[in-house]
Formats: C-alpha cells, sequence, structure tokens
C-alpha cells in the first residue's frame, strides 16, 4: 500500500470507526466548545474595544490638551500656554456639599465650574438636549441623571451649592471620555465659573483643582506642545498634569490591554480545562478500543496507522468544537458591553474580529492535540497480543517515563508562550504557568489521597451502599482525578475571587462598631469650628475627633534641597512624596489607630528656639529615605519651620478617621492658617441625614462623608468589577460540569455492566441508585471541598502580599457554596448515568451500550 493510500485508508477508518461513538464525544468537545468560546469573546470584544478607543480618541479627551494643577497656573506655565493660541475652555473642580431644596436632601457633589465651549471633540449628552448650550448662561446648573432619579428631581428644580441656588438646567447623560462609574463616588454637577466665587467654597484648605482644555487649529505640532511642556516642567521645577490626546489614548489603552489579559488568561484556563477532559475522553475511549487496535494490528495496520485513526478524530473533535466555540463566542461578545459598559470611556462600536477567530480556533486545535497525545502515544503500545487479553490495561502505564516529561514540557512551553503573548511579559507568563502547575499537581495529589483514603476508609460495617460507592472512587475507570483537576480548579477560581472581594467589603464594613464614626466633616474654616461643634452637640451627637489641619511642603531635608535630595541616587526618595502638599496636624498623643515604631513621642514643644520634632508615617519616611534623626525644613504656607524626626509610627488607614503621614507636638502650629475635621457618631443613618442637612444650611462650605453611603458605594462598585471577572471564570465551572457529564457519558457501559453486575447478584434497584448517589457526593464533596481550600489558599496570600489584610474566612458561605456545588455533580452525573440500572444483562454481553 503505497502512502497516499495507506493515508486515505486511515482517514476512512477514522471515519468510519467514530461513527457509533460520535455522542459519546460530543460533551467532551462541548468543554473545547466553551473554552474556546471564552477565549474569542474576550479577545474580539478587546479588539472592538480597542478600534472604538482609537476611532474616539479626540472624545476620550474632548480636547487637544489637558491642563491640571491644584493650585493656579503659574506665570511662566499660563504664559506657554496663551501662546499656543487656539480655543480655550478654564474649568475649577471641587467636591462640595448639594443641597436640593425640592426635598431637603444633600449629597457630597463632583463640582465642575466651566467657562468656555468644553468638550471640543464629542457632545455632552443633556436632558432636554439644550441644556449643554445654555447653563452657562443662564447662570444654571447640570446635575447627573442617576441622582435626579433618585432624588425625583427634574429640570427646572433647584440645586444649592454652597452660597448659591441655582435652577437645574437638565440632567447629565453623557460626558465625553468620562465613564459612567466616574459618578460613583459623587454626582457629577457642573456650573459655570463666572459666579463661582459667589458660592463661598473657595476658601483656605479647600481642595480644588485647576483646568484648562485647549483646542489648537489644524496641523499644530503637538511634538512640539508635549516638548515644551516637559521643559517647563524638568528645567523649571514646575509642578502640573497635562494629557494630550495620544497619552490619554494610550494610558486607556494599557488599562483595557491589562483587564482584557487578565480575563482572556481566565478564560485559557477554561480552554485547559476543557483539554484535560479531552485527554480524559481519549483515555476511557481508547481503553474501549484496545481490542479494536489489537485486531487491526493483527491484519498488518502499523502503530503509527493505528495511532493516526485516533489523533485524526480527536484533530477533527477540536477542529468542530473550536469552530463552534469561535461562533459562540463571537455572539457571547455582543454581552460583554452591557458587563462593562459603565466602566468604559468610549462607545464600543462591534464588528467580527477575524484574527480573534483564527487565534481561537488555532488554539483550541492546539490545545486538543497537546492533551490528546498522552493516551495516544499509548495505542502504539498496543500489540495484536492484547486481542487475546481480557483484563484492564493501565493506558498510562503504556507510556516510558521520559515521554510523559517531554509532553509535559511541550505543553508547559505552549501554556507560557501563550501568557506571554497576552501579557507581553515573560517572567509574569511563567509565573502563571508555574503558579497553574502547581494548582494541577496539588489537585491531582488530593484526587490520589482521596482514592487511596477512600480504600483505607472502607470498613466491614458500613452499609452495602456506602462501601459500593466509596470503592467507585478508586476502582478502574473512576472519575476522581478528572472531576478534581477540571471543577476543583473551576472552584479554586471563582472561589477565591469571591472570598477576596468578600474579604476587602469586610475591610470597610464599619457598620457594626458602634466606637467609629459614621459620618466625617471637612473643610471647617477655622472661625466656624465652635458653631459647627455646637450644631453637633445641640443635636445630641458625640464628637468622637475635632482634628486642626494645616497644609504645608517639604522645604528641604538635612540642609539639602528637594531636587538635591531626590537627585541623590543612593537614597532612592520618592519624587512624589517630596513635592507633595501635606496636611498634618498637631497633638500630644499617639490616637488608638496609631502604633510606635521607632524613636520618641514627644507630644509637647519644650524649646522654641531649637528644630521642633515630629513623628512620620513609616511608609512615607521610607519614602522619603529619612531616618531618626534627620531633619526636614517645613514651608507652612510661607514661614519656614524647622524640625527633626523624633519617632516613626504606623498608621490604620483603613479606620473612617482623620489619619495623617506627619504630625507635630502641640505648641508649635497652633497659630498657622487651618481648618478642622471632625468625625461624628449619630445614631442612625436618618439622624446623620438631618445633620447634614442643618449644617449646609448653615454652613455651606462644610462638605460631609455619610461613611455608610461610602460603604454602600464601594461595595457596589466592587461588586460590579468582580462580576465582570466571575462571569469569565463562570465558563470554567461549566467546563469542569461538562466534563463530569462527558466522563459519566464515555464511561457509561461501564455503569451499565456494573448495574447489571448487582441487579445480578441480588442487588435492588434502589441500591443501584443509591451506590450513584453517594458516588457522585462524595465527588462533590471532595472536589468542592478542595477547590476550596485551595481558594482559601489563595485569598490568605492575596490579603497578605498585595492588600496587607489578616483574612479571615466566611465558613458559613463557604458550607452553603459545598452544597451548591456538590447538589451540580450530583444532578449532573445522575443526569448522564439515568437508566443503567435498567438495562438488561443482554446488552452487556452484546457490548452495546449506547
Amino acid at each position: 500500500m503505497n502512502n497516499k493510500n495507506s493515508m486515505w485508508w486511515t482517514f476512512k477508518m477514522a471515519w468510519r470507526d467514530s461513527r457509533s461513538n460520535r455522542s459519546k464525544l460530543f460533551l467532551f468537545m462541548a468543554a473545547i466548545i466553551v473554552g474556546v468560546a471564552a477565549q474569542v469573546a474576550i479577545t474580539s470584544f478587546r479588539d472592538n474595544l480597542n478600534t472604538s478607543i482609537e476611532n474616539q480618541a479626540k472624545e476620550l479627551l474632548g480636547a487637544d490638551l489637558e491642563v491640571e494643577r491644584n493650585a493656579p497656573f503659574q506665570p511662566e506655565l499660563q504664559q506657554v500656554l496663551d501662546s499656543l493660541g487656539g480655543e480655550v475652555t478654564t474649568g475649577l473642580g471641587f467636591n462640595s456639599m448639594a443641597f436640593f431644596p425640592k426635598n431637603g436632601t444633600t449629597r457630597l457633589s463632583q463640582i465642575t465650574a466651566f467657562e468656555g465651549d468644553f468638550p471640543y471633540y464629542g457632545d455632552l449628552v443633556t436632558e432636554p438636549a439644550s441644556a449643554a448650550d445654555v447653563y452657562q448662561q443662564n447662570q444654571s446648573a447640570l446635575v447627573d441623571e442617576p441622582i435626579m432619579r433618585l432624588f425625583d428631581i427634574e429640570p427646572g428644580d433647584s440645586v444649592k451649592i454652597g452660597q448659591v441656588t441655582y435652577k437645574i438646567e437638565g440632567a447629565i447623560i453623557d460626558v465625553p471620555g468620562q465613564p459612567v462609574a466616574a459618578s460613583f463616588f459623587g454626582p457629577r454637577i457642573f456650573i459655570p465659573k463666572s459666579n463661582v466665587e459667589e458660592t463661598g467654597l473657595l476658601q483656605r484648605g479647600s481642595r480644588l483643582e485647576y483646568i484648562s482644555y485647549h483646542k489648537f487649529p489644524d496641523g499644530t505640532d503637538m511634538e512640539y506642545v508635549d516638548d515644551r511642556l516637559d521643559q517647563l516642567r524638568d528645567e523649571q521645577n514646575l509642578r502640573f498634569g497635562y494629557d494630550t490626546v495620544d497619552e490619554r489614548e494610550e494610558e486607556v489603552g494599557e488599562a483595557i490591554l491589562y483587564l482584557s489579559n487578565f480575563l482572556n488568561l481566565i478564560g485559557f484556563i477554561a480552554l485547559l480545562l476543557g483539554g484535560i477532559g479531552v485527554a480524559s475522553s481519549i483515555f476511557v475511549y481508547i481503553r474501549q478500543k484496545i481490542n479494536t487496535v489489537a485486531v487491526l494490528r493483527c491484519v498488518g495496520v502499523s502503530s503509527n496507522q493505528a495511532m493516526a485513526i485516533y489523533l485524526i478524530q480527536a484533530t477533527a473533535m477540536g477542529l468542530v468544537g473550536s469552530v463552534l466555540g469561535a461562533i459562540l463566542g463571537s455572539v457571547v461578545q455582543l454581552y460583554l458591553p452591557v458587563l462593562v459598559q459603565d466602566f468604559l470611556p468610549v462607545d464600543i462600536e462591534l464588528y467580527i474580529s477575524w484574527i480573534s477567530i483564527l487565534i481561537g480556533v488555532g488554539t483550541g486545535v492546539i490545545i486538543s492535540i497537546l492533551f490528546a497525545l498522552f493516551p495516544l502515544l499509548a495505542v502504539k503500545k498496543i500489540s495484536p497480543l492484547f486481542s487475546l487479553r481480557t483484563v484492564d490495561v493501565n493506558l498510562s502505564g503504556l507510556l516510558q517515563k521520559s515521554t510523559k516529561i517531554i509532553l509535559g514540557l511541550i505543553l508547559a512551553v505552549f501554556i507560557t508562550t501563550y501568557a506571554w503573548l497576552m501579557l507581553g511579559e515573560l517572567v509574569p507568563a511563567l509565573f502563571f504557568t508555574l503558579g497553574l502547575a502547581i494548582c494541577l499537581l496539588l489537585l491531582t495529589g488530593f484526587a490520589k489521597l482521596i482514592m487511596k483514603g477512600s480504600r483505607k476508609f472502607l470498613r466491614a460495617g458500613f452499609s452495602y451502599e456506602l462501601r459500593q460507592g466509596l470503592a467507585n472512587l478508586y476502582r478502574p475507570n473512576n472519575q476522581t482525578t478528572t472531576l478534581l483537576l477540571t471543577f476543583g480548579l473551576g472552584v479554586t477560581m471563582i472561589s477565591s475571587l469571591y472570598l477576596t472581594q468578600d474579604m476587602l467589603l469586610d475591610q470597610i464594613d464599619f457598620g457594626g462598631d458602634q466606637d467609629l464614626p459614621n459620618l466625617a466633616l471637612y473643610d471647617i474654616q477655622y472661625d466656624q469650628n465652635e458653631g459647627v461643634n455646637e450644631i453637633i452637640q445641640s443635636s445630641g451627637h458625640e464628637i468622637l475627633q475635632n482634628v486642626p489641619i494645616v497644609t504645608m511642603r517639604i522645604q528641604g531635608i538635612n540642609g539639602y534641597t528637594n531636587a538635591e535630595w531626590d537627585q541623590d541616587t543612593t537614597r532612592n526618595a520618592s519624587g512624589w512624596a517630596l513635592n507633595r502638599e501635606y496636611r498634618s496636624t498637631y497633638r500630644d498623643s499617639l490616637l488608638p489607630s496609631e502604633e510606635l515604631v521607632k524613636g520618641d513621642w514627644i507630644g509637647n514643644a519644650a524649646d522654641m528656639n531649637e528644630p521642633f520634632p515630629i513623628s512620620i508615617e513609616e511608609d512615607q519616611r521610607d519614602n522619603l529615605a529619612i531616618d531618626i534623626g534627620d531633619t526636614l525644613t517645613w514651608n507652612v504656607q510661607g514661614i519656614p519651620i524647622q524640625t527633626y524626626v523624633a519617632s516613626t509610627r504606623t498608621v490604620k488607614w483603613d479606620q473612617p478617621q482623620p489619619n495623617f503621614f506627619v504630625v507635630f507636638p502641640a505648641g508649635v502650629l497652633e497659630s498657622a492658617p487651618q481648618f478642622f475635621a471632625t468625625t461624628v457618631n449619630t445614631t442612625s443613618r436618618e439622624a446623620s441625614l438631618e445633620l447634614q442637612q442643618e449644617l449646609v444650611q448653615s454652613y455651606p462650605n462644610v462638605s460631609a462623608i455619610d461613611i455608610g453611603q461610602v460603604i454602600e458605594t464601594v461595595r457596589n462598585f466592587i461588586d460590579k468589577v468582580t462580576f465582570v471577572i466571575q462571569f469569565i471564570g463562570l465558563f470554567s465551572i461549566i467546563t469542569g460540569l461538562i466534563v463530569l457529564a462527558g466522563s459519566a457519558a464515555t464511561s457509561r457501559f461501564q455503569r451499565i455492566r456494573e448495574a447489571v453486575l448487582l441487579r445480578t447478584l441480588g442487588a435492588a434497584k434502589k441500591q443501584v441508585i443509591k451506590i450513584q448517589v453517594i458516588e457522585y457526593v462524595l465527588l462533590g464533596v471532595m472536589a468542592s471541598i478542595t477547590g476550596l481550600i485551595l481558594s482559601l489558599g489563595a485569598s490568605t496570600l492575596i490579603g497578605y502580599f498585595l492588600f496587607d489584610i489578616e483574612f479571615v474566612p466566611n465558613f458559613f458561605i463557604i458550607g452553603v457554596e459545598i452544597l451548591i456545588l456538590t447538589a451540580l455533580v450530583l444532578l449532573i452525573g445522575l443526569f448522564n448515568t439515568r437508566g443503567v440500572h435498567n438495562k438488561p444483562p443482554l446488552e452487556v454481553l452484546r457490548a452495546e451500550a449506547a
């Protein structure tokens, strides 16, 4: 037989042999479908998003240039901006309480006062549409649509900002370059800049952001603009930030790339689980074909031809599954904008990404072949002698150890290469592969322990059904390892995300602690402090803290200027820490949320002619590259003050109270210009709202942070983010269930034979069913517990290394997860083995089970 005829015969045999087994292999093909669908959906969506960002680049910024600073622009900067020409819109941004007279409600809001025609690119969408064009001329306001809907406010009603009451011209629907999530932490309100000073909110201590947007004539050299502004910052040491269209596009594109790559790796894990399912499927499938292969070898078929028959089937299964998965993924991507639109600054333009489909199909086929090779290479070891043997053959045992190692290395190289392409860096890709390998090894180890433990745990005193159910965990054709690898890994990912989310939310949930504040007031001016305190106390509320705050900057360290200290590479000081504006306080004692690390706490200044002792937060000491005894010169609003580091301390920043990097002793800053922050413990949420309303009427510049509302906002934000990740991770759970279903379906004949033998030996139908229930309940419990144990470990490591949080698991939630996951495994297992106890013995003798 020549090569051409031999190849044709091999393909024909593969087709004929698959006729009676296609239904068995479909569920494993479904695992590939789900994995490829996840991959194609994410990569297609990313391509769509990148194209949308590129097409709407100018709308991301709304202008050609945005310049911002937390103080008025320096004359040198203003001169350069004026020389560039073009159109200019100036703005002033700050946070303040907004009071809605219609129903007496208040809300801390993001206020922006505009003067000009911003945005220059894209549209400021309002309801009614004309409101965006006339609100500045009419001296009125635009208010975020969600807050108007929440408070039942309509255009024509009013909002009070500071001392000025504005008519609400319309609702803000969409702002170019700003996602809906921008309003999560306070509604956006736009007012005209022309009368912003009349609000009385531009006072000392208020955090203001000065902004200017520029539209340049066509043909303007943006590289020159970029270089000119860089020169100002570097040569003249001017502090300001700016963005051009290209920079904003790059920033947004990088953020999208990181998120999509992360989600893509989660989808890739689902595809790998599908590959494990393929390997499991082929193992069971080939085990049933050993006699067929042996007979073929007897009639002259070579070992390579025999392997090629089933390799063709596995490749076809992977190709068909990948194509169907690509089609499904292209459909799923239509739903993804619904999940993430709140976080995106552009409108997504959807189209079919053929390159994503090609990559998805190619990856799916490669994964199918690589995993199928593990059992298929064993086919080459099946000799004609096997046609005379009736005992079960351990296919894995037929493979040499070196063959397994080589296949494992090839698979590891492929996974690392794919992760490298997704992450763009080799080291994270290696860590991804290593982490995945560790998880799979741990899951495999757990499976071996469970099989060994169930054999040792088996006791003669157990009921017949329990003994049989336990024995099914380690008997030939068991599903223990397959289920733990696929389902367990999926549970690990989903549960890790949920537990991490629960851990983060628990850190900000202060509702049950009566000793902590539930309302924080800030921007209280010196001459207002006594009046604000009087209102709080007369309302029957407890003042927990009334803290003075003094703004200042570092002028020098140990006799060096900031620039000289920063340029010394031996110290590795942070420029951010050197040049930022500090808001410091003074007091004579430590707070319960602080702990002394080094040095001595000095609460009172003893000698007014010597440098004053200060205490610095430990991490900030490291950022400044200083230590105990080092001297710092502070510019306290024009007055230099000499200090030395007397102590360092740690601070619990997660506590809802004013915390500070730098604390001065009492007796130094009392006469400096200052404002106050006050924390209050109210009896209820309603009492807090009433106090806010009373304060905003008397002192409109005072801002209030409702801590309960902040917690709710953060919770909603984290819920939205984790839901997106869990949606993709859900593909892994689905894949695990599909692999379980496929494993049950592929081993269906084995189950029928066992059921018939049990019935022949006198077992009742209920006993057979009970044995199956016990087996799948045990599998479900073991798989879910194993996945949850790994997720607990992962969440502990995430809490320790990323968030510096001690992870305390919620065992009630974990118990509920175990019940739900076990029920899923039981339902899938029983569904795919339904009717096996009704099969007659003759069907086993014929070996023709469906």
